[in-house]
């Protein structure tokens, strides 16, 4: 039997968040409200939650060997991360500037920078951990031949394989069949749908197609109007909780999170999803992507699950 440990391998960026009303015009120059400087990539925000809801959780991945590198592996630690199979690479830690709006939306643009330095012989000298957990999370900010040869190597020591396709690339048939939860917001789905998913009745008509072509559990999420669980039979809709949106950087990590303590924890998908939504509603009240995700204990004190 295996532990309630997770392995989450993919990208570490270092982010600065820019509080604006709105993007410049082309030749224009504006000033922004505020701006914030914290943890991110989402392998490593969606490690931060799941170590703080108490689940044993290592990260995999690599940060260049500088400054912004520094901060990312004490923000880990301070949270309880794991980082022995962080590797240092020859190039510059990614980074992330991340546009944030009045009404709670997002824009990200990231210079990859370490993350694509991520190899297949760095994810074989991590095997050891891996075959220990019960849980391997994944992103799509590393090389495809990197998330793809974990699956499988995930799947040969029956790992539950979670996949966030953030950002949106093709995967082989091979190593979708091998994913066991696939998760993906309203502009992925329309990557992987061909078309333009944008409402929870789009999101239903997409969910079967989709979830056939994984293994257990399909999640689209929707931001302000909520998400969606699918296990092939029927879908389970979650509306979002109303709070205030202070900061929506790391919600969906927060979600993904909330998933893996879920499925460790024998929840049911309905209580999961409910969870989840919890978990991430208490993370936009708060500035700071990692600072504002909240501990189990936050989270138990004000939800029954």
């Amino acid at each position: 039997m295996k532990n309630k440990k997770v392995a989450v391998i993919g990208s570490l960026n270092y982010d600065i968040v820019l509080k604006q009303e709105r993007l410049p015009e082309i030749g224009e120059t504006i000033t922004v409200d505020g701006v914030s400087f914290c943890g991110g990539g989402k392998g490593a925000n969606q490690a931060v939650q799941c170590a703080k809801l108490g689940l044993e959780t290592y990260m995999i991945g690599s940060v260049g060997n500088d400054h912004f590198g520094s901060i990312l592996m004490e923000s880990l630690e301070k949270y309880n991360v794991k980082t022995d199979y962080i590797g240092l690479a020859g190039t510059h830690t990614g980074l992330g500037i991340v546009n944030s709006f009045p009404d709670g939306r997002l824009l990200s643009t990231i210079s990859t920078g370490a993350n694509y330095s991520l190899s297949v012989e760095d994810i074989e000298r991590a095997e050891s951990i891996i075959k220990e957990c019960q849980i391997v999370i994944l992103q799509l900010e590393i090389p495809r031949e990197v998330v793809e040869y974990s699956i499988k190597l995930a799947k040969k020591h029956h790992c539950y394989v979670i996949v966030n396709a953030a950002p949106s690339y093709t995967l082989s048939e091979d190593a979708m069949r091998l994913i066991d939860c696939f998760v993906v917001n309203e502009a992925e789905a329309s990557f992987y749908a061909n078309q333009e998913i944008s409402t929870v009745e789009g999101a239903l008509q997409y969910c079967d197609p989709l979830f056939k072509q994984i293994g257990d559990l399909l999640i689209i999420t929707l931001g302000e109007k909520g998400s969606i669980l699918y296990d092939g039979t029927k879908p389970l809709c979650f509306a979002p909780e109303k709070v205030n949106v202070v900061e929506t950087t790391g919600a969906g990590d927060s979600y993904i999170g909330a998933i893996a303590y879920g499925l460790l924890n024998g929840i049911s998908k309905d209580e999961m999803g409910k969870f989840a939504s919890h978990v991430s509603a208490k993370t936009v009240t708060k500035i700071g992507g990692q600072d504002a995700m909240p501990y189990l204990e936050d989270v138990l004190s004000s939800l029954d699950v």
